[in-house]
């Protein structure tokens, strides 16, 4: 995170001036690498078979990335550091452990259109990564561009922890498999809005209701995690198509980008 720095006191002539020292902020950061090791865990039990428990990881990793920034926002703790930590930490449990545990769970059969699946959302995962960092100033705040990567992988793995938890094996729905990986990879790097949820003030007061309502919500959760989860993924993942059209319907602005750039080699990211 943020350089911090040792107050020195004013140096009489001749003195030597004592070195700087440079660290970073630990609790965000504590979260983001407890995100990253959700990732590798995942990749890791799907290399043991273990393919529930790889798609239990990749959510853990996404309920754990979204604490971070609030985590340093709260704290007044965001530094460049944090956000390129972050991203990088998105890379893998967002980018190549989906990736890596449908490949070992289903499209390994499938030959090279598997592999190609596979590497297509991995690819996507990274663009949309790379996409969001240069685009962080110009975006309304209240959109993604792009299907988010979490809820991506949360696609992918929650279509493997339902047929998992069902008792249907990888290679059975292949195919099926191979059209998520692609969907889901394509989708971050299309310029569709997705909600991003960050208007909610979490510090303001609410109605009585809307905590009754959560705890509904946790409580439909349980009674089958796989799928309501999945269900619920996929509802949010077409839900940007339906912004969309409903834009293109009603003939206002479909893109996100709330201010624009003059300089020609960046016009193609923001539009």
């Amino acid at each position: 995170m943020d350089d911090f720095h040792d107050s020195v006191a004013p140096q009489e002539p001749g003195t030597v001036m004592r070195k700087r020292r440079k660290g970073i902020y630990v609790l965000p950061n504590l979260f983001t690498l407890a995100a990253l090791f959700g990732g590798f865990y995942a990749v890791v039990m799907a290399m043991n078979g273990r393919f529930d428990q790889a798609a239990v990881g990749v959510f853990c990793a996404m309920v754990l990335d979204s604490l971070d920034g609030r985590v340093a926002r709260m704290t007044n703790t965001q530094s460049a550091f944090g956000e390129q930590m972050d991203s990088l930490a998105d890379m893998v449990s967002f980018g190549a452990a989906p990736a890596l545990i449908a490949y070992e769970w289903a499209l390994k059969g499938l030959g090279r259109w598997g592999w190609m699946a596979a590497f297509v959302y991995c690819a996507c995962a990274a663009l949309r990564l790379a996409r969001f960092n240069v685009n962080t100033g110009v975006v309304d705040k209240r959109y993604f561009q792009g299907l988010p990567s979490p809820a991506a992988a949360a696609l992918m793995a929650g279509f493997i922890w339902l047929m998992t938890d069902a008792g249907v094996a990888g290679p059975e729905v292949a195919w099926p498999m191979f059209a998520l990986a692609l969907f889901a990879g394509l989708t971050m790097v299309t310029n569709v809005p997705f909600y991003s949820f960050k208007d909610i003030k979490m510090k303001k007061s609410v109605p009585f209701i809307t905590i009754v309502m959560i705890a509904v919500g946790i409580a439909l959760i349980n009674v089958h995690p796989p799928t309501v989860l999945f269900g619920l993924f996929v509802l949010y993942a077409l839900s940007g198509y339906v912004i969309y059209v409903w834009r293109r319907a009603k003939g206002q602005r479909t893109s996100v980008i709330s201010t624009s750039t003059d300089e020609p080699e960046e016009r193609g990211l923001h539009e």
